[in-house]
C-alpha cells in the first residue's frame, strides 16, 4: 500500500484499484447532442461517474464533484457524469436545482453502464491520463475530500 492509498484507507475511503481489465469504451451525447468518447480525455485524468436522479446518495454528492472540479479546474482533470436511462427533461430539470459546470451524458439505453458494470449507484471511475482505469468506487463520498484530491493529483503528476 503507498501512502495516497494508506491516506485514503486512513479517512475511511475504499477507492478500490481496478482490476476489471482495460477501460471499456464510452461514447455518449451530452445534453446539447454533442458526442463524447473516453480517447479524447488522454491526456487527462478523468472522474466517470454514473447517476441518476433517484438515486438519494448521487444527488447527495453531486455537489462534491462540481467541488473537486473547480479546485482542479486548471489542470488536466474532466468529469464525465453520465445519468442511466433517464429523459433528458427530466436531467436538465434536476440540474436548474443542482447547478454543475462539468459534462453531463446521457446513457438512454443502459448500454454504458453495463459496458462499465455500473450495477449500483453512484459508481465512479478514475482513469489515468493514458486511458487506463485506476480506481473505482461505488457509493456516495465527499470527492472534495484532501485524501481524494491527493490520489487525483497524484495521478495526473504520472505518480500512481
Amino acid at each position: 500500500m503507498d501512502r495516497r492509498e494508506f491516506l485514503l484507507a486512513a479517512a475511511g475511503l475504499a477507492l478500490k484499484p481496478w482490476a476489471g481489465g482495460p477501460a471499456p469504451a464510452l461514447a455518449l451525447p451530452d445534453l446539447q447532442g454533442r458526442e463524447h468518447r473516453l480517447a479524447q480525455y488522454r491526456g487527462k485524468v478523468v472522474l466517470i461517474n454514473f447517476w441518476a436522479t433517484w438515486c438519494e446518495p448521487c444527488r447527495e454528492e453531486m455537489p462534491s464533484i462540481e467541488r473537486l472540479r473547480g479546485m482542479l479546474q486548471d489542470r488536466p482533470f474532466a468529469v464525465l457524469a453520465v445519468n442511466l436511462a433517464e429523459g433528458e427533461q427530466k436531467v436538465r430539470a434536476f440540474l436548474e436545482r443542482v447547478p454543475v459546470r462539468f459534462t453531463v451524458l446521457l446513457d438512454a439505453d443502459g448500454g454504458a453502464s453495463r459496458a462499465w458494470r455500473a450495477r449500483l449507484l453512484p459508481a465512479t471511475f478514475i482513469v489515468r491520463p493514458d486511458g487506463a482505469v485506476r480506481y473505482s468506487y461505488v457509493g456516495a463520498l465527499d470527492w472534495s475530500m484532501p485524501a481524494v484530491r491527493e490520489a487525483i493529483t497524484a495521478l495526473m503528476l504520472g505518480r500512481a
